[in-house]
């Protein structure tokens, strides 16, 4: 006959390794991923002239720190990623998506050719993203979203700088919440493609 004081410590054992065992197969909290950079819709179709200038696009340079599917969140000296958000691809991937469906929608006098085309080009337009983070005054604060992108267009062939201008958008969040923090990204990402292309369509002429 096996006592019940050896069945108590074999019991405890069980229960202790069925607890190990919900631990290790516990799975992390959620993520929700996002998207940014849509174009506006518009009622007016764009008309595009004649013979556009050809702009050919090199690829949208990123920081290392925000080039990836994670939301940067600054304060003061300090930085640290968003939790529970993540871009659905590299916002590196949707950038580039994003400039190209805003030139599609609202260029007049330019075509920009994408980096997978094999058409030659006037004129080339190079864009280096410097920031793309949300900016805390204090911690719990609704941040606002900082877009910074410095742009140049070049003369083709010899490639030399033909205009250059850096652009800056800040869009608050409405408040500390991952979905209004997404949609001020969203909005500033839009106003700072319209402006790249207006003055894109304004310079390369």
């Amino acid at each position: 006959m096996i006592r019940s004081s050896l069945i108590r410590p074999i019991m405890a054992t069980v229960a202790l390794m069925a607890l190990s065992a919900c631990a290790l197969l516990s799975t992390p909290d959620p993520v929700q991923t996002y998207r940014f950079g849509g174009v506006a819709a518009s009622s007016e179709a764009t008309s595009i002239v004649a013979s556009p200038t050809q702009v050919t696009l090199r690829r949208v340079e990123f920081p290392e720190a925000v080039e990836g599917d994670k939301l940067l969140g600054v304060t003061g000296t300090e930085t640290a990623y968003i939790a529970g958000a993540r871009w659905v691809s590299p916002a590196a991937d949707l950038y580039m998506e994003s400039i190209q469906n805003a030139f599609a929608a609202q260029a007049t006098r330019v075509r920009l050719i994408g980096p997978r085309e094999l058409t030659p080009g006037e004129r080339s337009l190079d864009i280096d993203i410097r920031s793309f983070e949300a900016r805390y005054d204090a911690p719990g604060m609704a941040p606002t979203i900082v877009v910074t992108a410095r742009a140049r267009l070049l003369a083709l062939p010899e490639r030399t700088v033909a205009a250059e201008r850096v652009f800056s958008v800040e869009q608050p969040a409405t408040a500390n919440r991952v979905s209004a923090i997404v949609e001020a990204f969203d909005l500033a990402t839009r106003d700072l493609n319209t402006q790249i292309v207006a003055w894109t369509d304004a310079s390369a002429g």
